[in-house]
């Protein structure tokens, strides 16, 4: 089976394709690295043995689809291509709706002429806005997002939908990815974004590596354990597992579904920065500042219904998370 997967060379994207050529899967893939770097396709390799079919080139770029469409049969696709960074999304909205938002209706375009109608689209827990209660489930009420990362990731959730019920013959399933951190076990290939991260654990390890001087820790007053923001983190590996799990439990069915992916499990900023050093044997400097606009106290998932439908559940412990987030960082220093 043919998968296209574009984000390709991206931190979730480059995983995803580890799993998938592990499993047997043909994989295309597309991406024009802006927060990724072209050595990742001679990584791939290197751990797979495999090399994958590229285009270098953004969705926004219609032409360069068709183009992609045409030369390739295409059996799924797997959309990881967007900004990520909440941050920014607050300071630059037009410019995340375009590349988040403009580049799937392309997408979508061109699937239906070539009538490929399965799709994974890489959703977000910031769909879910301030949540009402944790852990969350599918079923909860999305909206009230709290920046334009999130915003535009609901608008594309919406499109979906409707396309779904304007056409129930396409097989679309959509994946709320909660925090996924960590590495491959091999310390090959793992979260290196282009300048300074806007997640939490590449920027631990690059102040554990010297790289940065210090972290800081927006706000110490939420409603949590030690009145650091709690989230949901996830190996990367056992995210990129999930998708192998769909494409083998959804291929040839026509349905809309969601998920959410992460461990169940809340964990504070504060918990893993604790951990971090305690298994890698480093220190952490941090300062507390000031909370973000856009962050939430509390948030992670429940992922029971992905285990109960794709057979699918998480391996890594919080510890893996950081002992592998780390071995990479000093392996690429």
């Amino acid at each position: 089976m043919n998968v296209l997967i574009t984000g390709a060379t991206g931190y979730i994207g480059s995983h995803t394709i580890v799993s998938l050529l592990e499993n047997g899967y043909e994989v295309i893939g597309l991406d024009n690295f802006s927060n990724s770097k072209g050595n990742v396709l001679d990584k791939l390799e290197k751990i797979t043995g495999k090399k994958i079919k590229f285009y270098q080139g953004n969705m926004l770029n219609e032409d360069l689809l068709d183009k992609i469409f045409s030369e390739n049969k295409i059996d799924f696709v797997i959309d990881f291509a967007a900004y990520k960074s909440v941050g920014d999304s607050v300071s630059k909205p037009i410019e995340y709706y375009i590349n988040n938002v403009s580049s799937v209706l392309n997408l979508i375009k061109v699937m239906k002429k070539y009538n490929i109608k399965s799709l994974i689209f890489s959703s977000s827990a910031t769909v879910y806005g301030m949540p009402s209660k944790v852990p969350i489930i599918e079923t909860d009420k999305v909206g009230g997002t709290t920046n334009p990362y999130g915003t535009s990731k609901l608008f594309v959730e919406k499109i979906l939908d409707d396309l779904y019920k304007s056409d129930n013959t396409w097989n679309i399933c959509l994946f709320r990815y909660f925090n996924p951190v960590g590495a491959h076990p091999s310390g090959i290939i793992g979260e290196m974004p282009n300048g300074v991260p806007a997640n939490l654990m590449p920027y631990i390890s690059m102040v554990a590596t010297g790289k940065l001087p210090l972290l800081q820790i927006f706000g110490n007053d939420y409603d949590t354990i030690d009145g650091t923001g709690v989230r949901d983190y996830i190996h990367i590996m056992d995210l990129a597992d999930a998708h192998v799990c769909a494409i083998e439990k959804l291929h040839n069915k026509q349905e809309f579904n969601i998920y959410n992916l992460g461990t169940g499990k809340g964990t504070s900023v504060l918990e893993l920065v604790k951990t971090y050093e305690k298994v890698n044997k480093v220190k952490i400097n941090y300062k507390i500042a000031p909370r973000r606009t856009g962050d939430i106290a509390s948030c992670y998932a429940s992922a029971k219904k992905a285990e109960k439908e794709l057979g699918w559940k998480t391996k890594y412990t919080i510890e893996e998370m950081c002992k592998d987030a780390h071995n990479f960082i000093v392996k690429n220093d």
